[in-house]
Formats: structure tokens, sequence, C-alpha cells
């Protein structure tokens, strides 16, 4: 008979943990949240004190009879929720859910599920922290009430089924008020002139100064003033005046918080936020690698850069060994954090074990599996590394009274970017042996135009940056903002870029002028401080929630007086509906724009739009289904992608992908193979799929077997992964 119950958040969980601590510990899963405010009505007394009235999640009924059970029949119960403050208030419903006893109970955390930290964590058990309890309490109570206040105002003065969010609210007015900057910018011309000088070989110099050499910028503001330079200019002699040589390093960067991680990925791997998480979950929760089921990377929701002192130990090894001994720093590197309230408890995102190199354990991972845990190790053994050291050389050359200047840089030693490769590393540039006051060659002289560019529309890397740096939300909500304000089609994805929907627009300039006092980013920032303060036990969480309660009552009762009826008039095209004839509307969705017809919901016509914003209605084509031998059609579907669809749907529902030159793409038909499926024995097929090879069982859809696999060079099929739980189309 097991004596302990240890319960964790997430199942994935179970399997890790179980076999770190054996049979004397039973490891179950609370599968998240298990309590929460009741979705019928606001349930917060706020004339008491703001008590919050909570109740069993109808999904966690079974669960908290089933932990119930468990419970009362082991000596104590270990709650073993994620290490945050999100994790500690799950605990803390818990214990009130399964009615347990605080003798009877223990708190454990750890950042990584290693045999060392499960167990370390379990010898180091604590009490709940109701600090961090009441900081995340009152952070969902602040969200409850913008949410259950504010909404309903929406629906009478914008539209129904709108809602509103106290931090994506605020990242809403990020992205419109960058849009607001767009629309206002006014490009300015200038021009630059370089020189083409011979000594050796070719090289380019650029104009910087006039007359005195700290001169920095020159401004060239039109043609006529590049022409009257160029004049100036002609039968000069281009003498070099100084030559400055130096050594630069180039320090490696910290290991990842959340948001770096996030941005990074998106930058290098085209992962959405949400994606990485999901990703970053997986990896932090265990992978079967062969003989052991283990954790490979540390806690993902983190703003802290620590690192424990033994894995840095462990690492500095391990560079040593695999690298060389000029490769480590000078002394083991310390990274401090600059966002606001990080919570230096926590550690950066980082492997559990350099020693496990990504290529040797690839086989156990899914291909974006890989992508990320790559990404996390080679940044973390990167930051521990020595910097990389550049030759430099700056040269500046006098002609008549002007300054060019040419720089090169060699690097001489890469250090970190061994392992790593940044993003704005830079490009050698060779010059040839300069000495001062020689005379050099001109070859030509180049004079370009150009305009200042408007500031860039946020993507999800610019805009996690943005809300950090700003001290909007945390960690774990960078990627459930940019994911609500998605789905309530407030901001829509163009090409990567976040643009503001009509609805969005009008949404975010109800909030700016009649919740200004609220919703804004300093005021959002000013709430994430006070709710840190919450859980240093600095501030009264009940005097927070007054605090900000106080001036979102009065703003609500003059908005309900003055707030006009708002019309939300989608954009008019000169297009017509090919069914009715009236005009067609651009129209937002979370995919992307799309037109209508403007009778709707008479006429209910839509049609997809190009990437060049003509719309695109089906056309037929010379080509045959293979299956029945109708014409096929070119259709426009998800974001603006063309294919070819049978004519005879939806008797026939045969689609072709479209090659580059409008051709149908036929996929191979599977190939017969001599295995049999191992779970009811029929024959296995193989297909080819984005990831590669793979098996599926012939007796789909009865059997849904499918196992990934790679072909060696004797064409031979190796098992590479197995999942039975992917519904493999035939």
């Amino acid at each position: 008979m097991a004596k302990y119950l240890v319960i964790v958040e997430s199942p994935a969980k179970e399997k890790t943990i179980s076999k770190i601590l054996g049979k004397d510990f039973i490891i179950k899963s609370s599968f998240g949240h298990i309590r929460d405010l009741p979705k019928s009505k606001l349930g917060i007394d706020i004339e008491h004190n703001f008590k919050p009235t909570y109740i069993d999640m109808p999904k966690a009924k079974k669960i908290i009879s089933n932990l119930k059970e468990i419970s009362s029949n082991v000596e104590k119960v270990y709650l073993a929720t994620d290490f945050d403050r999100e994790g500690e208030a799950i605990a803390w419903h818990l214990k009130e859910a399964l009615k347990l006893p605080n003798s009877k109970i223990s708190r454990i955390t750890f950042h990584e599920i290693t045999p060392e930290a499960i167990l370390d964590s379990v010898k180091h058990p604590r009490n709940l922290d109701m600090w961090l309890v009441n900081s995340q309490q009152t952070r969902r109570l602040l969200d409850r009430l913008v949410g259950y206040k504010l909404s309903p105002l929406l629906w009478k003065k914008v539209k129904i089924g709108l809602s509103a969010g106290r931090v994506q609210s605020v990242a809403v007015m990020i992205i419109c008020n960058r849009e607001e900057e767009l629309q206002k910018f006014i490009p300015q011309e200038y021009w630059s002139i370089e020189a083409e000088l011979l000594k050796d070989f070719s090289f380019k110099a650029h104009l910087f100064a006039k007359n005195d050499i700290k001169f920095e910028k020159l401004s060239i503001k039109n043609e006529k003033e590049a022409n009257q330079i160029l004049k100036e200019l002609e039968n000069a002699q281009y003498e070099v005046q100084s030559v400055e040589t130096k050594q630069r390093k180039r320090l490696p960067y910290s290991s990842y918080t959340t948001s770096t991680m996030q941005q990074d990925a998106s930058r290098r791997l085209g992962f959405s936020a949400s994606k990485t998480m999901m990703i970053a979950q997986k990896l932090y929760e265990g992978i079967n690698i062969g003989n052991s089921q283990v954790g490979l990377i540390t806690y993902m929701r983190t703003d802290s850069l620590n690192i424990a002192k033994g894995a840095q130990e462990e690492t500095l090894k391990f560079i040593e060994s695999e690298y060389g001994n000029k490769f480590l720093p000078k002394s083991p590197r310390i990274y401090k954090t600059k966002s606001k309230g990080a919570q230096e408890a926590h550690e950066a995102i980082r492997p559990t074990s350099a020693k496990r190199i990504p290529n040797n354990i690839k086989q156990y991972l899914s291909n974006d599996e890989f992508k990320l845990y790559d990404l996390i190790w080679k940044r973390f053994l990167a930051s521990q590394m020595a910097e990389a050291i550049y030759n430099t050389v700056t040269v500046i050359i006098s002609a008549n009274e002007y300054f060019f200047r040419a720089s090169g840089s060699t690097l001489i030693f890469d250090g970190f970017l061994k392992v790593y490769n940044i993003d704005d590393e830079e490009k050698e540039i060779k010059l040839p042996l300069l000495q001062e006051k020689e005379i050099l060659t001109l070859l030509k002289i180049i004079s370009a135009q150009h305009f200042t560019e408007p500031p860039a529309r946020y993507n999800e890397a610019s805009l996690i940056k943005a809300l950090e740096e700003h001290g909007i939300g945390r960690p774990s909500t960078y990627a459930p903002t940019i994911k609500t304000i998605l789905d309530r089609v407030y901001i829509r994805l163009d090409k990567k870029k976040f643009i503001p929907t009509n609805l969005g627009i009008i949404v975010n300039d109800v909030l700016k002028n009649h919740f200004g006092n609220i919703i804004n980013i300093e005021y959002t920032a000013h709430v994430e401080e006070n709710l840190d303060r919450i859980a240093e036990d600095k501030a009264v969480w009940q005097d927070v929630l007054k605090d900000f309660y106080k001036p979102l009552e009065e703003d609500l009762n003059e908005a309900e007086e003055k707030l006009e009826r708002q019309k939300i008039k989608p954009q008019e095209t000169d297009f017509k509906c090919p069914n009715c004839g009236k005009i067609m509307v651009i129209r937002d969705s979370r995919s992307g724009q799309f037109l209508g017809c403007s009778g709707y919901p008479e006429c209910k016509t839509t049609l997809p739009l190009s990437r060049d914003g003509i719309p695109v209605q089906d056309q037929e084509t010379d080509m045959t289904c293979e299956k029945c031998g109708s014409l096929l059609i070119k259709k426009v579907g998800f974001k603006g992608k063309e294919y070819l669809a049978c004519k005879k749907y939806p008797e026939c529902k045969t689609t072709y992908n479209i090659d580059k030159n409008g051709q149908k793409v036929i996929k191979p038909e599977p190939e017969q193979t001599d295995i049999k499926c191992e779970k009811c024995g029929s024959a296995m097929l193989k297909r080819i799929g984005k990831r590669g090879p793979f098996l599926t069982c012939s007796a789909f859809p009865k059997c849904r077997n499918l196992q990934w696999i790679k072909t060696t060079k004797d064409e031979k099929l190796k098992i590479q992964k197995k999942s039975s739980k992917k519904k493999i189309q035939k």
C-alpha cells in the first residue's frame, strides 16, 4: 500500500515522476485548475471586501472525487503543482477542494523533472505560500472585474458577443498605436555618397563628415545637395588620414527567459508563442529517451536569468572536454535580469544536462521538439562560453574638405559562436593594408537616394518584447494574450505582422476614450508591480482591488450615459456580388480578410481575397480528377492558398495541391510492405508525408496505428517513433 500521494498538474508528469519516486508514492494529476469563479455570475462580493466565490469546475468533479478517496488512505499529500504563482494557487485550491488539513499536506516544487531535483524536493518540502496565492487570486479577480463589467457595455454600445480584458486590451492598444504612427508617417528623403577605392583590391568608404572630422553625421537632404558635393569632389585626391586597429570582444547572450525563447523561436523557427510553449511543456514534463523518461529542460515560465551552481559547473566541464580550455570564460558567467519584478528565485530556461547533446537524442524527438530543444541547448551552452574576438580596423580618408570612413572586421576567435550563431552576426569585411598619408585610386563615386522607413508593424517576437519592456503581463501570459486578441478578431495576421481590424480599432477607441485611467500601458504595468508587492507581502490584496475598482466603476457609470452606439462600417470596394449585384465589402476574420456581400444576411455570398487584394472566384481548368474523371476547379483556401478540387463535390471530395507551374500535384500511391501492424496484424503501408516516410495500417480507419520511419541507404525501413493517438487520413 502506497504511503504518499503526489499531485501534479498534468498527466504527462505522472509517468516521469512515478519512475523516480517508486512504489511508496502514488502520482496523480489534477489536469490543471479544479476550481474557479462561476461563469454564470461575477462571483465576487464587492461589498464584502471583494470576497470571491469558488466552485468546483464541472470537468474536475470526477478528478476531485478520485483524489479525495486516495488522499484519505495515505499518510501525506505532496502538492507538486508548477513552480509559479498560478501553480501555487492550484495547490491551494486542491487543499481546499479536497478538505485536507495542514498537517497532512506539504508543498514541493522543482525547476526540472530529473531524479536529483524530484528527490531533493521531497526531502525539503515547505508550507503553502499564501502571499503567492493571494497575488494570483488578485490577478484572477482583476481580470474577472474587467471582463464582467466592461463586456456588457461593449455588447450594448458596440457589438453583441464582444469581451474586454485587462492585459489583452493594452496589447491591442499597443498594436493600434503603432498603426496610427504608420498612418501619420511622412517619409523624409536623404542621400548617401560612397567612394569605391583601390589599393591591392577594391573597397568602399562612405562619406560622413565635412571640414571637421568630429562631425559624425553629414546630412544630405536632396539630389541638389548630393550633386553639389559630387561637383566639389571632382579631381579630389583621396589620402589616408588615420588607421586605427584594435580588438573587439562580442559577449554571448544569456540563457532564455520565457520572453526571449518565444521571440527567438518566432524569428528562427517560425513558431507561434502558443506553439513554442506547448512544445516546451512537453520537453519539461518528460521525454522517453530510450532507457529513461526524463525532463529535458527546466521550467519554461520564467523571467529569471539565474543558473543553478551545479548545472553551471557541469556545463563548464562539458565545454572544456568537448571544445577545449580556450572556450571557457575567465570566470563563470553571471547574468542579471533587467525585467521589472523578475522572480529571481526561479532559473533561466536551460537543458537539464548539457551532456544531452541534441543530435544524440534526435531519434526520440519529433521534428519540432528537436528544433526547440536544439535552440535551447545551444543558447545555454553559448551563454557559458568565452566571448568571440574580432580584429577591427577603421580608416579615415580625406578628399578635399570631405572625410570618408571605411571599416573592416575579421573574426579571429569564434568563442561562443562555435555553438550559437547570433541574428546580427558580423560579416567579415577585409580592407587592404593601409598607411597614413597613402594616396588611393578612385574607381568610382556613387550617390544614392533613400527615404526614411516607417516603424515596422509588430510581429509576435516584437510584440512580446514590447509587452515585457513595458512590464505588461508576465511569462505565463504572453502566449494566451496574443491568442485571445487573435481569436476575438481585434487584430489579424498579415505576412506575420499584426494589423488591427476595424472592430479592434473601434473597441480600442472606446476603451482609450472612456477608460483611459485604467486601460493604459502605464497603469497596467503599475498593477503588475502591485501584484509583485502582494507576492512579497508588501501590499494587501483587497487594497489593490479597491484602488482598481473605484475608477473602473466611475468610468462605467459615465460611459453608460455618454457613450453613443458605435457603428462598425466595413470598407466598401468596387467589386459587385456575383449573385445579387450589390457592392462587396471587406470583412475581417481571424485568418485574414475576405469579401462579403453588403446585402448580408439576405445574401451570404463571400469571396476570398488574393494576396494582392483581388477577389478570387473558382476557375475551371482542363485538368481532370484521378478518381472520377470530372474537371477540376481552381479554388482559393486558407490565407489565399490555391488548390484544385473536383467539380463533383460533395459527391467526390478529391483535392490536389498546385505546383509552381499551376499543375496538380499527385500524391504517390502507398507502397505495400511486409511489416505487420502490431495492433491488428494487417499489412502496413508506406506513405510519404511532410515529415518524411511513415507507416500506416492498411485497415484504416478501423485501425489508426502509425509509425514514423527513416529509410536507410539499403532501403530498409527503420522505426523512428510510434504514435497511436494521431489521426491518419488515408
